[in-house]
C-alpha cells in the first residue's frame, strides 16, 4: 500500500500546493488561468507532438485501446443519459451531467498519473485519450447542452459540425495532428527541434497539477449538491467500470486483449476526475455552481478511488 500512496501522494501534494498558493495570496486566481492557458496551448501540444512524432505510426495508433475507450465512454454516456433522465431537474442539467460523467481531465491530471506509472507510454496514452475525448465525447456532450439550451435553427448534425470545427482549432489537437503526420511520413526531426518541444513538454506535469489546485479556490459552491454528487459518483465509478467491461469484451469479439499496462492505463484514465473547464462550460449556461461542486467532489474523491484501483491493478 505504501507503494500505491507513493504514486498518488505527489499528485495530490502538487494539487494542494496549487490550492494553498492561491489561498494564501501568493498567486491570484487570474494567474492560474494564465498558467492553464500555457499548459493547454504550449506545454501539452508540444508534449503530444513529441510523443507522436518520435514513434512509428503502428506504435501510436493503438486501435485496441481506442476501441475500449470509445466503447466505455459511449456506454457511460448512454447509461448516464438514462439515469439523469430520471433524476435531473431538466434537460440542460441532464446534458451537463452526461458531459461530466465521461470526460476525464487527461491533460492536467491523467498525464501526471501516467507519467509516474508508465513513463514510456504516458505521451501516447495522453494522445489516444485526447483523440477520443475531442472527437467523440466532448462534441456529443456539447451538442446535448446546446440542444437543451434551445439553440434554434440548427440541427444536431450542424451543431456537431460547429463543435468539431472549434475543437480542431485547439492547439492540443493541432499538436496531435502534426505529430501523427510526422510519424506517418517517417520523418526524423532534427535534434534541436525535439529538444525544444521536449523542453516545453516536460513543464506540463507539475504545472498542470498546480493549476488544478489553484483553480479550486473561489469556485461557486451554491448549486444542486445532490446532482453534483451523482455526477462525481458516475465519473469516478461508472466510467472506469464501463471501460473495464469493454476491455473484457474485446476477446469475445475476436480482437486481441489489451496488454496489462494498457488495460491499467485505460481503466485509470477513465477514473480521472472531469476536465477542469467543466464549470466554465456550465457557467455559460447558468449552471456553474453544480458543475463546480461536482468537480470538487470528484477531484477530492479520486484520491480514494484511484488508490483502490491502483491497488487492484498493480
Amino acid at each position: 500500500m505504501n507503494d500505491i500512496i507513493s504514486i498518488t501522494a505527489p499528485i495530490y501534494a502538487a494539487v494542494l500546493i496549487g490550492y494553498l498558493v492561491v489561498r494564501l495570496g501568493w498567486f491570484r486566481p487570474e494567474d492560474m488561468r494564465m498558467m492553464g492557458q500555457y499548459v493547454l496551448n504550449l506545454a501539452l501540444p508540444a508534449l503530444l507532438f513529441t510523443a507522436l512524432a518520435t514513434r512509428p505510426l503502428s506504435a501510436v495508433l493503438r486501435t485496441d485501446y481506442l476501441l475500449v475507450m470509445l466503447a466505455g465512454g459511449l456506454a457511460t454516456m448512454a447509461l448516464s443519459f438514462g439515469w439523469f433522465s430520471l433524476t435531473a431537474p431538466d434537460k440542460l442539467r441532464r446534458a451537463l451531467a452526461v458531459l461530466g460523467s465521461a470526460c476525464p481531465n487527461s491533460g492536467f491530471i491523467g498525464y501526471p498519473v501516467m507519467l509516474l506509472l508508465f513513463p514510456d507510454l504516458a505521451g501516447v496514452i495522453l494522445a489516444l485519450n485526447v483523440l477520443i475525448e475531442n472527437v467523440v465525447v466532448i462534441p456529443i456532450g456539447l451538442v446535448l447542452m446546446d440542444l437543451a439550451s434551445g439553440q434554434a435553427g440548427l440541427s444536431p448534425l450542424r451543431l456537431l459540425a460547429r463543435v468539431l470545427r472549434t475543437l480542431l482549432r485547439r492547439p492540443m489537437v493541432i499538436g496531435m495532428i502534426a505529430g501523427l503526420a510526422v510519424s506517418a511520413l517517417g520523418w526524423e526531426l532534427p535534434a534541436p527541434v525535439l529538444r525544444l518541444t521536449g523542453m516545453f513538454g516536460t513543464s506540463a506535469a507539475a504545472l498542470s497539477l498546480v493549476v488544478i489546485g489553484g483553480s479550486l479556490v473561489g469556485l461557486p459552491m451554491k448549486g444542486n449538491k445532490l446532482l453534483a454528487g451523482q455526477i462525481a459518483t458516475v465519473k469516478l465509478l461508472l466510467h472506469p467500470a464501463m471501460v473495464a467491461l469493454a476491455a473484457a469484451l474485446l476477446p469475445a469479439l475476436g480482437l486481441a486483449a489489451l496488454s496489462p499496462d494498457m488495460y491499467a492505463a485505460a481503466v485509470l484514465s477513465a477514473a480521472i476526475p472531469m476536465f477542469s473547464i467543466y464549470p466554465i462550460l456550465a457557467q455559460e449556461r447558468g449552471l456553474g455552481g453544480a458543475a463546480a461542486i461536482a468537480l470538487l467532489l470528484a477531484t477530492s474523491g479520486a484520491f480514494v478511488t484511484l488508490n483502490i484501483l491502483l491497488a487492484w491493478l498493480t
